[in-house]
């Protein structure tokens, strides 16, 4: 019996590493760290616990692939994938909105989707994947045009439309134009209105194109946590918020819903 392995992206802080330190006590198996650097590894192993570490930057796509290579090699694949990776502006900051929406959907959304293009494919029968969202997805996508609601919303929309309306979004903010097109003032929800959206689709093509493997893919909001990307008065602690994106990585053998759903405190939410 080979060893389950699982990967959690962005896991050197934060609610990525609270989800490393789960795992690593729930999970039977090898739990990777995957991050620019093994900082987090030091820390869990003062706590007695024994993640891996592979080094990934999902803004460098041959870092996505020397990574897949790796787990391919070694494992023949991964068991669970948790796309925790992202970034964020502060209210506060005054970089330009061109810009922050540009670096803010370059990791969030398309760094997001380079991994799994390229990771999907290994998740093996019985897999698990969640991708990291956010309840800005939620409120976001509400101040959207009626006309992109209904895209997002759609059951048909392809990872083709949503890429070029992701690249829409940039494109328009750049250019100052994006309250004309529809959108709203906030690049993070933008970029996870991307991730939710895209998980969904993923979920269709893996019932489709792999309905006896029975892999579950969701997005998830942790909540507000007190992290680098949040605030310090925020409610949560990382382990609080660690809790749900663990839930649907662990969710039991056999299982069959939820899949295609977005997820907060173990519920799914409407979209």
């Amino acid at each position: 019996m080979s060893t389950k392995v699982a990967v959690v992206t962005g896991s050197n802080k934060g609610i990525g590493l609270a989800i490393v330190r789960a795992l690593c006590k729930q999970f039977n198996g090898d739990v990777y760290v995957t991050s620019r650097d093994r900082t987090a590894v030091v820390e869990l192993n003062s706590e007695g616990l024994k993640p891996k570490f592979h080094q990934l930057d999902i803004n460098d796509l041959n870092s996505i692939k020397n990574a897949a290579a790796y787990f391919k090699g070694k494992y023949d694949g991964v068991d669970i994938l948790i796309n925790n990776a992202g970034t964020a502006f502060k209210a506060s900051d005054t970089t330009p909105f061109g810009v922050q929406a540009e670096v803010t959907l370059r990791t969030n959304f398309f760094a997001t989707r380079d991994v799994l293009t390229h990771f999907l494919p290994l998740v093996k029968a019985g897999g698990r994947v969640v991708n990291v969202s956010s309840m800005l997805s939620a409120s976001g996508l509400k101040q959207c045009s009626p006309e992109l609601q209904q895209r997002f919303h759609s059951e048909d929309i392809t990872e083709d439309e949503l890429v070029a309306l992701m690249q829409r979004f940039v494109d328009e903010a750049k250019k100052g134009e994006h309250k004309q097109g529809g959108w709203p003032d906030m690049s993070y929800a933008v970029s996870k209105i991307g991730v939710t959206v895209l998980s969904m689709i993923h979920a269709r093509h893996l019932s489709k194109e792999r309905p006896k493997d029975g892999i579950l893919i969701n997005a998830c909001c942790p909540g507000w946590v007190r992290t680098e990307i949040a605030a310090p008065g925020a409610p949560k602690s990382p382990d609080e918020g660690a809790i749900t994106p663990v839930y649907l990585a662990l969710l039991a053998p056999g299982a069959t819903e939820p899949h295609g759903k977005y997820v907060s405190d173990k519920e799914v939410q409407p979209w």
